[in-house]
């Protein structure tokens, strides 16, 4: 059975993740910050006969990942999918806009969005290495393409996602002799806590669509940048 490790499965497209990879038969390890909370996760957790496993995890805090990292030491992870993500560019209801900017808030952003998906690999490098598969999934986001903003704002989201997407290019050159993938994938504007009820893609459809792409990666998609039906995107 094929191992996929998920942050931020307590809701939205981590949830679904979680649902679609037990429903097709792999051993599911995800993680999000209060799965005591995290009702619908527990649900699908109790009805897949041991598939699916849970633990907290904070993707913020260097130490949890580090002792999650010890715990599940000797695992094989295939497919790493780095999907736990924060917006953060609003102060209340209003946009972050120029002379009001949070900086706090944009180091947060960059923790969640940019240095966890690091540390992740970092820490389960040697499970990825012990798979067939090699794959590293990390969702960013089409803000975080510098070719395709025309719209400007959203500050700390745009650069924490156009990070990402360096570090993950980075990881595709730098990991590629041992036989790693490593990619980022844009979900759509999707119907989601984050999305917003204007979405045009709901969370399933995203989802079933990402998974098919992540099937299909090949050596030749590494450091790739890809909407969800496969679709290369501008950096």
């Amino acid at each position: 059975m094929k191992t996929t490790l998920i942050t931020g499965t307590n809701r939205g497209i981590g949830l679904e993740m979680v649902r679609q990879y037990a429903a097709n038969g792999w051993h599911v390890l995800a993680t999000c910050r209060n799965p005591d909370r995290a009702d619908a996760l527990q649900q699908i957790a109790h009805d897949s006969s041991g598939a699916v496993e849970i633990e907290p995890l904070d993707v913020t805090n260097p130490e949890e990942i580090s002792a999650l990292g010890n715990r599940w030491k000797d695992r094989t992870v295939d497919v790493l999918i780095n999907n736990a993500g924060f917006y953060g560019d609003h102060m209340g209801s209003e946009p972050m806009k120029i002379g009001k900017i949070d900086y706090p808030l944009w180091t947060r952003t960059l923790a969640v969005n940019t240095l966890a998906p690091m540390a992740m690999v970092e820490t389960f490098l040697e499970s990825i290495l012990r798979s067939k598969e090699k794959k590293i999934v990390t969702l960013s986001s089409r803000m975080g393409s510098v070719g395709d903003n025309t719209s400007g704002g959203s500050y700390l989201y745009r650069s924490s996602k156009a990070a990402i997407n360096a570090v993950t290019k980075s990881l595709a050159i730098d990991l590629s002799s041992q036989g790693i993938i490593a990619v980022v994938l844009h979900p759509g504007w999707v119907l989601t806590d984050m999305g917003g009820p204007n979405a045009t893609l709901s969370t399933e459809a995203s989802v079933r669509n990402m998974l098919q792409v992540i099937t299909k990666l090949e050596a030749q998609d590494n450091g790739r940048f890809l909407l969800h039906d496969g679709t290369e995107l501008p950096w």
